[in-house]
This record gives structure tokens, sequence and C-alpha cells, in this order.
């Protein structure tokens, strides 16, 4: 059966699809993860090509919670931190092209007096928010300060939480229910901490096409590097080139995790990147 039919694994499989910033001269320190425009803009028509219909992070939680449908070949579109092409040039490539995404934003590094673990780098500000919704794009939260949730006591994690989910909530005039995790880091102390703030879904990373039985408070994304091309999109809306998630988290995640909370507990919060 074609990847292309209802039913394939291109069907069942689900991209849900990590970007950071679409810029040419990023800092250093997210270059790794940055698109150039007319890579991106590649990237989307190819994206539109496959025959994928990109709805926002929304639409996938509702079918998760069998709230609702999903078109035969649904993509999701997410961004991550709140760099400061996403309320001008990249919402305007996404508009054109009539793809909703979901943007989720690390509000310490927005806030003209906020404070952040990110580097210094260009960005939108938090009162630009609302605009992104003009564009069609959802917002989520990313927490305050984008440091690793699963190295945090839990008063820490629950202002990590909720005071970013208050500020895009003030700037917005609605209710904020999505969440990002910086870098992905979670744990089950972390996933119930979400819930327990009022988020009715979250996503990670995992590097994985997520599914109709992902877990709603860890749905797997694709992170896209500057060397990922037009090849992989194709590959990834076809429905290959990655697991498919829902998975147990693996021995050398778990390791990796107890490090960090070691780390942490000698350091201080750590900047999840």
């Amino acid at each position: 059966m074609s990847a292309h039919r209802s039913g394939s694994s291109g069907a069942s499989r689900i991209p849900v699809l990590l970007y950071h910033a679409v810029m040419d001269d990023p800092p250093q320190w997210i270059a790794e993860f940055t698109v150039g425009p007319r890579a991106f803009a590649a990237q989307l028509d190819a994206i539109a090509a496959s025959g994928r219909t990109a709805v926002p992070i929304s639409a996938l939680v509702d079918h998760l919670a069998g709230r609702g449908p999903l078109p035969d070949r649904p993509v999701v579109l997410t961004f991550d931190d709140g760099f400061a092409d996403l309320p001008g040039p990249t919402a305007e490539a996404l508009a054109g092209r009539s793809m909703p995404a979901t943007a989720y934003l690390t509000t310490g590094a927005l806030a003209a007096d906020g404070r952040s673990l990110l580097p210094p780098g260009p960005m939108m500000s938090l009162e630009q928010a609302p605009l992104l919704e003009q564009y069609g794009m959802e917002v989520g939260g990313h927490t305050v300060t984008h440091c690793q949730l699963d190295t945090l006591s839990g008063a820490a994690l629950r202002r990590e939480l909720t005071d970013s989910k208050r500020a895009l909530e003030d700037v917005l005039g609605h209710e904020v229910t999505h969440l990002a995790y910086p870098h992905g880091y979670n744990s089950a102390a972390v996933r119930r901490a979400a819930r327990a703030a009022g988020y009715e879904s979250a996503v990670a990373v995992r590097h994985a096409l997520s599914s109709a039985r992902d877990e709603p408070y860890r749905i797997a994304r694709l992170i896209l590097r500057r060397g990922h091309t037009v090849r992989d999109i194709e590959e990834w809306m076809a429905g290959g080139g990655a697991p498919v998630a829902p998975f147990p988290d693996s021995l050398p995640t778990i390791g990796w995790r107890w490090y960090r909370r070691a780390r942490a507990a000698v350091r201080g919060p750590v900047f999840a990147g």
C-alpha cells in the first residue's frame, strides 16, 4: 500500500517538526538548530507537495484525547523559544501557504526585564505574541528560563510552568494550555506537574514520528538541524526516516537524566540546550 494512502504508514505516522530560528546569520549557540530562509521555504514547499495537511498542536491533542478527527495525512509545525524572525518573515511564509503552526515561547527571554538561561540572541518581544495569533499561529509555553525541568525541585518546577503560563495569558487575554519542554527534558514527575499546572499537552523532542497512540504529555517531535535537506523532509512526510512514538525511555536517556540531576544539585539550574 502506498505511503500516501489512508491507513498506510504515512497516514498513521504523524510528523511533528521542531524549528528554532529561521535566519541566515544566527548566533553560534543556536546555529546548529537554525534553518536559512531559502531552505525553510523549500522545506515548506516539500511539505505542501507531499499532500500533508498542516494542523496546530491542539488538533493533534484533541485527536489523542478522542475529541476530534485529524486530516488523513496531518503534519504539525512547531517553533521553540521565540526568535525575532517568528512574528515577521517566518509567520508570513507559513500564512502564505495556509499552514497553521504552534509557537512555544520562553517568556523570560522575551520580556524587557525578564530572566533566562538562553544566551543572547535576536528575540521577539513578549508583546508580539498576539501578532503570532493574527498570523494563524497557536501560542504555547516554553517555561520562564529554558532550564532543564527534570533537574528542578518541586517548587522551582511549578514556578517555571505556572509563571510562564500566566505571563502569556496576560498578554494574550486567554488561557494557554500547551507546553514544550526545553530541549525535550522531562520525567514522570515533570509530566505530572505539567498536567497539574493546567496544560493539556506537552511536546518533547525524541527525534521520532508521533502517532495516534502517542502520549499527550510527551508528544514526539523531529528536530530540524541546519544539515537537514528537502530529502529528509520528504522521507518524514512519507512516514519514514525515524522511529515511531510511543516508546519507553532508553537506558542511556535515563542515565543521562540522573547525571544531569547530580550536576544541577551542585551547580544549580542549567540551560537546556
